[in-house]
């Protein structure tokens, strides 16, 4: 569920409101160039001048990074293993975090929400055998397993 929208104006120029703007893969079509563009400067920005890799630390830990990446966080975790400890929940949590979005990515592709409900998917595969017997569009009746060959249907959805 969308729990916050933020007031006013995505674009003023365009007229378009973040209250125009939908959830999940249909807001690529909303957001204007310009929108996108911004997104990528800013992005490029902390990544090539925030966090820049220093080769004699370790990968992620940057200098004028505090506890959980705050910049110039003042801080800081100097305890070698509570810090270990802090890092394998924070990828720990990024992982998880890459798989529900991929979660919601493939909902969205199929639903059309990424908080959409499952059974307005009319056209899932589990449906497959609703109002007909062995009918799976588009490629029709399909039986290699030979199941309904006897033409029993308790033997079919069993």
């Amino acid at each position: 569920p969308e729990y916050y929208r933020w007031p006013g104006d995505l674009s003023p120029s365009l007229g378009l409101k973040f209250s125009d703007v939908p959830t999940g893969f249909a807001a690529f079509s909303k957001v204007p160039g310009s929108g996108w563009a911004q997104m990528v400067a800013f992005a490029g920005t902390v990544e090539l001048f925030q966090y820049v890799d220093d080769p004699k630390r370790a990968p992620g830990d940057f200098e004028n990074a505090g506890s959980l990446g705050i910049p110039n966080g003042f801080v800081r975790v100097s305890d070698p293993e509570t810090r270990k400890k802090k890092l394998s929940a924070e990828l720990a949590n990024g992982r998880l975090a890459m798989m529900a979005i991929m979660g919601m990515f493939f909902q969205d592709g199929l639903t059309g929400s990424a908080w959409g409900d499952w059974a307005n998917y009319v056209d899932s595969p589990l449906r497959a055998f609703e109002n007909e017997l062995g009918v799976q569009p588009p490629v029709g009746f399909w039986d290699p397993a030979g199941f309904t060959a006897e033409g029993n249907q308790y033997d079919f959805y069993r």
